[in-house]
């Protein structure tokens, strides 16, 4: 009767009554559970802060004393006799041959005297002398001098068949690349049309060439010559000339004397003025006195002059003899084209300043006593304004 109870154990799966064959392996037994997990290995330490990466040796045995050890022989078992000895291990050395002795080289006359010179056969066709066949290490020592010999003429040696070339394989041969169109340049054609008037491929038609715009430089220029210039030294010429005269009866404080004496002074100084002056178109003299016994006498002319400043330093040369002047003073006018001298003069009756103003329309002469000559000046220019005018239209 089968036991019932504990100690018989759980009956077994159908899983495992499949295998009970005679055949079948026998199935492991089944883990008991403990109760228990598996512990992990621990995990690394960390270093602390200021601690080496590398771990810290071992710390070293303790040495054993120099005493204690035994000595050991390098050269033990080694054989420490001379070079020369007979190794019983090694088979002796065949004798040393010696080196092959080229062949003697005989000397080349070079071509006669006036022979032309033979152009050298091409790289190939000299024969080559077979190589040198081994000979025994004892032979006869080469002569010390070979005697010269004469080779015959370049063109009497027979010509060497060139050598057999191995045929190459042809290239392949690479297709053309195919044409390159020309870059076109903007605003740019070509410089003449092709010949048969139609332009090739690739190129664009030419075009018309536009004209530079010219900057008007040459314009601005020709202006500045042609109305600059005419209007710069025309301008005083116009203001200037023509002009007429006439002698007012009170200019200032200066009042014109009409006696004898004065108009025979006056009418003298007219001619004068025309023998020196043979353009005048009209002439003027006259002379002026004031109430304090200030004598002024004022003579010159009207008419064109080209060169004004010249025309003032002939006048007061001109009158240098008569009234004995010294070295003239130019005084600035502050008119364009108005040049004014005066100078000091010392004749028989007294010092006088002789002032003389000239323009490109007229003339105009003072003589003045005691005045300076900064007065005079003035004082020329005061009666000059009330004596010339300026002709209207």
């Amino acid at each position: 009767m089968a036991e019932t109870g504990p100690a018989a154990g759980p009956e077994p799966t159908a899983r495992e009554r499949v295998g009970d064959g005679p055949d079948s392996p026998a199935a492991p037994p089944a883990p008991r559970w403990s109760g228990s997990a598996p512990v992990p290995p621990p995990l690394p330490r960390r270093r602390a802060w200021g601690e080496s990466a590398e771990p810290t040796p071992p710390p070293p045995l303790p040495e054993q004393p120099l005493e204690h050890r035994t000595p050991v022989d390098p050269w033990a078992g080694v054989d420490t006799g001379g070079w020369d000895l007979p190794s019983a291990e090694l088979p002796s050395l065949p004798p040393t041959l010696g080196y092959p002795v080229p062949p003697a080289t005989r000397q080349w006359p070079g071509p006669p005297i006036g022979a032309h010179p033979v152009s050298p056969p091409p790289v190939g066709t000299h024969p080559v002398s077979p190589p040198p066949h081994h000979q025994p290490a004892a032979h006869p020592p080469p002569p010390a001098y070979l005697p010269p010999v004469a080779y015959p003429p370049p063109h009497a040696r027979p010509a060497a068949p060139p050598p057999p070339t191995a045929a190459r394989p042809a290239a392949p041969v690479r297709p053309a690349p195919p044409a390159r169109v020309p870059k076109q340049r903007r605003g740019r054609g070509p410089a003449t049309a092709p010949p048969g008037g139609e332009a090739p491929k690739g190129y664009a038609p030419p075009r018309p060439r536009r004209r530079r715009r010219r900057w008007p430089w040459l314009l601005l220029l020709s202006l500045a010559c042609c109305c600059g210039c005419p209007a710069y030294y025309g301008l005083p010429i116009s203001s200037q000339y023509p002009a007429s005269a006439a002698l007012p009866e009170q200019v200032a404080d200066l009042s014109l004397r009409q006696d004898d004496s004065s108009s025979e002074t006056a009418k003298q100084l007219e001619r004068e003025v025309r023998q020196e002056h043979l353009l005048a178109e009209d002439t003027f003299a006259g002379v002026y006195r004031t109430t304090d016994g200030k004598q002024v006498t004022v003579f010159g002319g009207t008419g064109f002059r080209l060169t004004p400043e010249a025309d003032a330093d002939e006048e007061i040369t001109r009158l240098g003899e008569r009234y004995a002047l010294e070295a003239p003073e130019t005084v600035r006018t502050g008119v364009r084209g108005r040049y004014e001298r005066c100078a000091i003069g010392r004749p028989a009756g007294g010092d006088v300043v002789v002032c003389t103003s000239v323009d490109h329309g007229s003339i105009a002469t003072g003589v003045f006593t005691r005045l300076s000559v900064s007065d005079s000046a003035t004082l020329l220019d005061t009666l000059r304004t009330q004596i010339v005018q300026p002709k209207q239209g």
